[in-house]
């Protein structure tokens, strides 16, 4: 490596999972631009939305399944032979519902898609991990995992709060071989606040107006906004960074 830099140096290979979706299609083209080997991980109605770009390698996966989610990273594992870093986004929220008026199917799908995903992504993703001597996953968090202030999204806060308790427990049993971080994003103008790349469209719409008085930066995240934090927690320069969860929110909470 010549000189100081943050980001991962060319060549590192790197699953992105959510790799779609607007922060994930912003990572990706940034990996790409910088001289990553990527793999691009998400629904297969995800990637006909938005066609991973020429030179990554795409893999269709459900995070909500089991199977999906370990045949996904062996056709990594075949192709690359193993992972220096995992970034996974994969999570959405519906329609806005109070608690006492949740189905469980309602609870269990947001939870499963948002907490439970992470850890099949982690759980498959290790072994790569280890077979390239060791390596760095970043999940993704949420303000709202640690500041809930709209009623109608406690399955999502609860989830997200779990993933950033999941990076813990992950940092402490993979370390330290293996580091674990989360980025917290605020809110950003993505498709998820429609309801999630390749879903139902939401018909509730988060009031991004009311947000923007709030924040100090007075304005929505744009999806580039998050990419440094992301490939930075993947890279050399946080090479004594792990269990913790980076807050990139326009100062909305800290």
């Amino acid at each position: 490596m010549d000189g100081f830099t943050l980001l991962p140096p060319r060549g590192v290979r790197v699953a992105v999972v959510g790799g779609c979706g607007g922060i994930g299609r912003a990572v990706v083209a940034r990996a790409v631009e910088i001289g990553l080997r990527v793999a691009v991980l998400d629904l297969p109605r995800s990637m006909d939305l938005f066609a991973p770009p020429a030179g990554t390698l795409a893999v269709g996966c459900d995070a909500m399944d089991e199977q999906s989610v370990a045949a996904a990273f062996e056709t990594v594992s075949r192709e690359f032979g193993g992972l220096d870093g995992v970034i996974n986004l994969v999570g959405f929220t519906k329609e806005r519902m109070r608690l006492d008026d949740m189905p469980l199917a309602e609870w269990q799908e947001i939870t499963n898609g948002t907490l439970t995903s992470a850890f099949l992504v982690s759980r498959a993703a290790l072994p790569l991990l280890r077979a390239a001597g060791g390596g760095a996953m970043v999940h993704t968090a949420s303000t709202f995992g640690v500041a809930v202030s709209l009623p109608g999204y406690g399955p999502y806060a609860a989830a997200k709060a779990g993933v950033m308790n999941l990076v813990r427990a992950l940092a402490t049993e993979c370390g330290p071989e293996i580091r674990v971080n989360a980025v917290a994003p605020g809110l950003v103008q993505t498709a998820f606040l429609q309801g999630g790349t390749g879903r139902t469209q939401k018909q509730e719409r988060i009031d991004a107006d009311a947000v923007t008085r709030m924040l100090p930066m007075r304005r929505i995240a744009q999806p580039e906004d998050m990419v440094g934090t992301f490939l930075f927690l993947i890279g050399p320069g946080s090479a004594y960074i792990t269990s913790q969860t980076i807050h990139v929110n326009g100062g909305l909470w800290s």
